[in-house]
């Protein structure tokens, strides 16, 4: 028993850790996944919580797998671990049999995995974790002195804050985005090989005697005039294949005029700076974005600045910060939290692939041409 005991314990603590660690390297990932959870149940005041939440998630799952393999507080942790499967359980049941939650997003953009084995995972976790609280008392720590088996998971939390911390003010450790590095973007937009629409089938509701009853298109009583129509739902036959990556990626001018192909098709660099909140976000190395701006515009690079704020508040924007010489796009707020995870970031494309993406705390510092390339002063 005693080894059994070893095992599951390694099992769940070494599980914990790693989603912890995937979900580490995007926090704003989780976080509008939490966002999409509490719209659906219609819990919007929650929405501000949703990045302390996550933060505080990802970081307990770290802390609380190490806890479980070095056996610190292991009572505490088994128990506390086994109230977050059932909760687990619970959001991925509610994911998959409600069909309003496409993904759960349970280890990140990384790594997708259905709704249905994300809830058979939990289910199977949750086992093990009630046979974990069984035995709990059968558990003890790794090192005899306490003060090495906390130091252990002190250090532990340490990591779990300090590289989401890291990863919140720059980027991602590893983009797992469809905008991320190398990526072409009107590429991503075409739908692949297999595209197929979602099929749906019009499901008609009527009731007789108090008693309701489903109809197709092909059989419904349309000429009994004793059943009364009662509703119509549309009932999905087989899932969309092959959509597009990026489905909602759309530039305007001023004017109203989509200049996402002229954008995106032009031949050499262009830079994007997205900004989603303009009155919110930071200003910090705003001199070195001004250098950029200027050295762009010396060697005919075209440098936007790509906002959902709208065209008044873009306006002034950019004269309150001296940027007149940077000419502003329309760009839908969504894709901005997907194409730049900081507010605000610079992103660099050549011939539409991106290149390179900055968060706002690591403008380059310089730029030149180098024949046909572009050279960048990292530091």
């Amino acid at each position: 028993m005693k080894y059994i005991i070893w095992l599951v314990r390694i099992v769940i603590g070494a599980l914990f850790i790693f989603s912890g660690l995937v979900k580490a390297n995007d926090p704003l990932g989780l976080t509008y996944k939490m966002n999409e959870f509490f719209e659906v149940w219609d819990m919007n005041f929650m929405i501000n919580y949703t990045l302390a939440l996550s933060v505080g998630m990802i970081a307990f799952e770290i802390i609380a797998g190490v806890a479980m393999i070095v056996g610190n507080y292991f009572r505490l942790y088994v128990t506390t671990l086994l109230i977050l499967n059932i909760f687990y359980t619970f959001l991925t049941g509610y994911a998959l049999y409600s069909g309003k939650i496409k993904e759960c997003g349970c280890f990140g953009d990384c790594i997708k995995i259905s709704n249905t084995a994300t809830f058979y995972k939990d289910v199977v976790l949750t086992a093990l974790n009630v046979f974990l609280y069984i035995y709990r008392y059968r558990v003890f720590p790794i090192f005899n002195k306490t003060s090495i088996n906390f130091a252990i998971v002190f250090a532990a939390a340490v990591f779990a804050f300090g590289s989401q911390w890291y990863t919140l003010h720059h980027l991602p450790y590893h983009d797992c985005l469809p905008y991320k590095t190398g990526n072409n973007v009107l590429e991503k937009m075409q739908p692949g090989p297999d595209y197929h629409e979602a099929i749906y089938e019009n499901i008609f509701i009527y009731e007789k005697n108090g008693i309701k009853q489903e109809f197709t298109a092909k059989n419904y009583p349309w000429q009994d005039t004793t059943w009364v129509f009662v509703d119509r739902k549309d009932k999905l036959i087989a899932e969309a294949t092959g959509l597009p990556e990026i489905h909602d990626f759309s530039l305007t001018d001023s004017a109203g005029v989509n200049q996402t192909q002229s954008v995106m098709t032009k031949k050499g660099y262009t830079f994007l700076w997205f900004i989603r909140e303009p009155e919110t976000a930071p200003t910090t190395n705003i001199d070195r974005l001004k250098n950029i701006v200027d050295k762009a515009n010396a060697l005919h690079i075209p440098i936007y600045m790509a906002s959902s704020a709208g065209n008044d508040l873009c306006k002034t924007y950019l004269e309150a910060k001296g940027l007149t010489n940077m000419p502003y796009l329309i760009i839908d707020g969504t894709v901005i939290k997907t194409a730049m995870r900081t507010n605000p970031g610079l992103m660099l494309l050549r011939d539409g692939v991106v290149v390179k993406k900055w968060s706002y705390l690591d403008y380059p510092k310089d730029i030149s041409m180098n024949g046909d390339n572009l050279d960048i002063k990292e530091k």
